[in-house]
């Protein structure tokens, strides 16, 4: 059976044994908008200790805060799993993250209080599809607005990733922010460092991959918290570029643009490389020096990598995003030099790791800017045309051969190896025998 199936046959259980029970939370939002729900929660008047016994084979992941993890074993399904919580306040949020204690209720009114959203605090009986709103977000929904519960400034002081949450929302769903929620945004945001550089990562990347990155980034921007977050990003705006290359404006529009075109579904290493391919402009702006010479941002691709990766370490990225976005960054300007780049040159420049995302952020570049996709035809072509083993062909000698023509192992044998490959590469030896006569005519082994 899948999660909403599981879902069901908690809260009938939880019934069955006389406790209240109910869907809760964003699945409920969800169901109302016609969207597929990632996830189902439920919420109940049992304590932990009562779930547990209901549902041996559960997960006390939470139970100091009332969440039981239930999964009801592999009849379900490996993915089929649903989160248990106990109606409850929250008492005080010293970290600005948990609550400092909670107290157990009866009643699901004083439960949904302590949610952030309106939209998110439905509660739906799953055996008579009955919606019950103590909150109005049924009326958010109808309307479009991401309103905070109860007093905004409380929300968000209680957990300051609230902000940034607000934002995700808005922009998913093209809601509007309520002005209260708005004006305590915008009068918090730069308190949203003290929230862990790995939540906030969790969530910046869900807002750059869940369909209105553009947005999103428009509205981090308005709220302040784009400043607080990533200065580096904001520093685009204003920056102004040649216009017979960026007919559509800055750098900062220049940005949304592509962020607005991004794929979907899109992985985060290619929506933070959009994000951030030319995160070194701003260091690197040159206006004109005469009349006939032009805006220019030399090497702004190496400033920007560099930029890259302090922002990944900073949002604590594991070291293999942190190299694919980097590189994304280094090597955005590249395909200008496609035409001209020699076939082993292009070779190897395809032979780049996750080199999709390399060729798709120059589509995007293109199509946000002068439009021209002659390269990117270009190197398409080459990939449809060029077998494999072209592209990346097996060796031809070894380092044990090196040793057998006389060779001694040092950094000569590295510059040997290299060079029978260029040969390969460029067509020029294509057999072991053609890399032994090209070894024993260009290296000396004296």
């Amino acid at each position: 059976m899948d999660t909403r199936a599981l879902a069901n046959h908690i809260c009938r259980r939880l019934r069955e044994a006389g406790h209240q029970a109910y869907l809760v939370g964003g699945c409920v939002r969800d169901i109302l908008l016609k969207r597929e729900p990632a996830d189902y929660d439920v919420a109940t008047d049992a304590t932990p200790q009562d779930v547990q016994q209901l549902f041996p084979a559960s997960l006390a992941v939470g139970a100091q805060f009332g969440v039981i993890i239930v999964t009801e074993g592999s009849d379900w399904g490996d993915s089929a799993q649903v989160e248990v919580a106990t109606f409850r306040s929250d008492i005080g949020y010293s970290d600005g993250r948990h609550p400092d204690r909670v107290v157990y209720s009866r009643s699901p009114q004083e439960d949904v209080k302590r949610r952030d959203f309106t939209i998110n605090a439905l509660l739906l009986d799953p055996e008579t599809e009955e919606i019950v709103d103590f909150v109005g977000g049924q009326r958010d929904i109808e309307a479009g607005i991401i309103r905070a519960i109860g007093r905004p400034l409380d929300r968000f002081r209680e957990d300051k990733l609230r902000m940034v949450r607000a934002v995700r929302f808005a922009a998913r769903f093209r809601y509007a922010l309520e002005a209260g929620t708005f004006g305590a945004i915008r009068n918090l945001a730069p308190e949203i460092h003290r929230v862990s550089a790995e939540r906030l990562r969790e969530e910046l990347s869900k807002i750059l991959t869940e369909g209105a990155a553009r947005r999103g980034l428009e509205l981090l921007d308005e709220t302040g918290l784009l400043s607080a977050l990533l200065p580096e990003v904001a520093r685009m705006k204003g920056v102004e570029q040649p216009p017979q290359f960026h007919p559509e404006g800055d750098v900062w529009i220049h940005t949304l643009l592509m962020l607005d075109k991004l794929p979907q579904p899109c992985s985060p290493t290619l929506a933070w490389g959009a994000l951030l391919h030319d995160v070194g402009k701003p260091r690197t702006f040159k206006p004109p020096a005469g009349p006939n010479d032009r805006i220019r941002f030399d090497e702004h691709a190496e400033v920007g990598s560099r930029i890259a990766e302090e922002i990944c370490h900073r949002f604590r990225f594991s070291n293999d995003d942190t190299e694919q976005i980097a590189a994304l960054v280094a090597n955005h300007m590249r395909f200008k030099d496609v035409p001209e780049m020699k076939p082993s040159t292009l070779k190897r420049f395809v032979r780049l790791d996750h080199f999709n995302e390399h060729l798709e952020l120059h589509r995007l570049d293109c199509t946000a800017s002068h439009g021209n996709l002659d390269n990117y035809n270009q190197v398409e072509r080459f990939l449809a045309e060029t077998p494999p083993e072209q592209v990346r062909p097996p060796r031809l000698l070894t380092g044990e051969d090196l040793i057998a023509l006389g060779f001694r192992p040092g950094p000569l044998f590295r510059k040997i190896l290299d060079a029978i490959e260029e040969g390969q590469l460029n067509g020029a030896l294509n057999s072991r025998e053609s890399a032994l006569k090209f070894v024993r005519g260009s290296f000396s082994s004296e």
